[in-house]
Parts: C-alpha cells; sequence; structure tokens
C-alpha cells in the first residue's frame, strides 16, 4: 500500500514515474497526468524517437539530421548512458580531473598544476580556474574527492529529476563558480595575501547547493548518516550551515583547511534555487525516498562534504 503523489489516494498497486521518481496511481501514472517536470526533455525528436536506423534522411540543404552531438549522447552512441544524466557525467569528469591533476603535478610540479587547477587569491584572473577548481580535489588527501563523490552520487540525482539536466547542469557549475570567488574574496578580506596564501578547489559548494535545493523541496527526507545514523536532511542542512558560520565569524572561513564560506555560498545558492522551484513548479518529492535505507534512493551518503584549501 502506497499513497499517489499526485492526489494522496491509498494504492494498492501503485506506480513508479521512471522519468521523476515518484509514486502514483492509475490515473495520474502517466507523466502529462501528473505534470512531471521530466517531460519538457521529452520535446527532442532527435534524441528520443529518432532510431539512428535511416541516416540517410536529409534536411533542406543536405545536412545530415543528426549532429555530432546526438550521434554521441543518442541511441546506441557511447556516450548515450550520460544523456539525462548529468550527475554521473559530472562525477566522471571529476574523476578524470583528479587523474588529470597528478599527471600535471609529475609533468610540471606544483606551480603549474595550481595555474590550471586551483583557484587562487593570487591570480583570481585566471578566469579558467573558476571552473576547473570545480572539479578539481586535493591530490594529497583522497577522502576529499570522495566524500564529495558519495555525496554528489546520491543526492544528485533527486535533484536532476525534478529540474531537468541542462538546469542541474548550470546550478552544480555556477554554484560551484560562486563558491569559490566567494572564498577567496572573504581570505582577501581576512589576511594580506603572499605567495603561500592557500587557494581552493573542490566540489563541495556544488555538493551543498544540491543539499541546499533538496532541503527545500522535501525536508523531512531522511539520510542515514555515516551509513548508521537516521538524520532529516534538514537537520543536517542546519548543522552545516551553523559550523560554516562559527567559522567565518571568527575570522576562519578557512580553518581546519576547510573552505567554509564556500560551504555557506553554496548553500545558501541551493536553498535559494530550491524556493524559486517550490513558489513556481508544482513538484512534490516523495519522503519515502531514505538515502541509506533499502528505499528507492538507495544506501545513503556520509557528512557534509569538504570544499579544500590547497
Amino acid at each position: 500500500m502506497a499513497k499517489c503523489d499526485a492526489c494522496g489516494s491509498d494504492e494498492n498497486m501503485p506506480y513508479q514515474c521512471r522519468r521523476c521518481g515518484q509514486t502514483f496511481c492509475a490515473d495520474h501514472r502517466l507523466p502529462e497526468n501528473h505534470a512531471c517536470p521530466g517531460l519538457g526533455e521529452w520535446n527532442d525528436p532527435d534524441g528520443v524517437f529518432d532510431s539512428g536506423f535511416d541516416d540517410s534522411v536529409q534536411r533542406s540543404g543536405g545536412a545530415s539530421d543528426r549532429s555530432l552531438l546526438t550521434k554521441l549522447t543518442g541511441p546506441g552512441g557511447p556516450l548515450a548512458y550520460f544523456r539525462g544524466n548529468m550527475t554521473y557525467a559530472f562525477l566522471a569528469i571529476i574523476w578524470v580531473t583528479f587523474i588529470l591533476q597528478w599527471l600535471t603535478l609529475l609533468i610540471g610540479g606544483t606551480a603549474l598544476h595550481q595555474s590550471v587547477f586551483v583557484l587562487r587569491p593570487q591570480n583570481p584572473e585566471y578566469v579558467w580556474t573558476w571552473v576547473t577548481s570545480v572539479f578539481a580535489h586535493s591530490p594529497t588527501n583522497f577522502f576529499h574527492i570522495v566524500f564529495n563523490s558519495i555525496v554528489i552520487f546520491f543526492f544528485g540525482p533527486l535533484v536532476e529529476r525534478y529540474i531537468g539536466s541542462k538546469k542541474f547542469a548550470i546550478l552544480f557549475v555556477v554554484s560551484g563558480m560562486l563558491a569559490g570567488l566567494s572564498q577567496i574574496g572573504l581570505t582577501m578580506l581576512e589576511q594580506p595575501i603572499t605567495a603561500t596564501t592557500p587557494g581552493v578547489l573542490g566540489a563541495s559548494g556544488a555538493a551543498l547547493a544540491i543539499m541546499g535545493v533538496i532541503t527545500v523541496l522535501n525536508p523531512k527526507l531522511t539520510v542515514l548518516l555515516y551509513f548508521v545514523i537516521p538524520a532529516p536532511i534538514w537537520l543536517l542542512t542546519l548543522a552545516t550551515a551553523a559550523i560554516s558560520v562559527f567559522f567565518i565569524g571568527s575570522g576562519q572561513a578557512g580553518g581546519g583547511g576547510i573552505a567554509h564560506g564556500a560551504h555557506l555560498v553554496g548553500l545558501f545558492v541551493g536553498l535559494a534555487y530550491g524556493e524559486y522551484v517550490r513558489r513556481t513548479q508544482s513538484i512534490r518529492m516523495s519522503n519515502q525516498v531514505r538515502l541509506g535505507g533499502g528505499g528507492p534512493g538507495g544506501p545513503g551518503g556520509p557528512g557534509g562534504p569538504g570544499r579544500r584549501r590547497f
């Protein structure tokens, strides 16, 4: 017995939407009957309805109807798995970046690594590091990338299902960039900038933005902290914010080697965007999803991620 997420009626044989993951009765099982947020992604004949069987079909002017991107990400393409799964695409980029970081360190040393991957207060004009630092992690702290990956892996798909892959990608990159830039801004305010002043790197700003969205849309979602302790996600979010505020308020935005300013900004971006989604879209996230529990969400993640100073 389960409740329909659209009308609240009890249903002996519930249906689960494969696009948004919610549970519905027979009357609301079709995506168009429960205003499924994934419907917006179905307006894509090239990627969804075109099987690729007859590539000889030409548009006017003789150009092929299937672009290179469609061939790569469409049905049968080598990157088809990542279509509609930006969470896993970003995780793949994060781990490829981690390998590239080590290669850069071995070939060019610390100076080259910092110039390519670390957002530093000494060189905020290196605009490429605004993005590369979001996907890079501390090469000397393996748990840094592991913790962030776990949080993104379990929470990311939940948010992506409800806001769509394109908006999820924008949220991830923009929140990560704003988090990193805010951290080096706080560093500049707190201390004189020298050659040894640490920079920032890591995906925790984006990861906490994802947590912020879920906190607004489904504050009662239960998470198994360290796979053992059940806690509502709103409590984890509040604890993370309190810790960051404490360190920033005491003039230690990078206290303990952790970029607390980046954490707080990423979380704020997620909360603000989650509130915008809640007010403008009729989205209901099922409270039956338990990260770490045996529910539809799969096993749960650990405590908060860490965006590192480097």
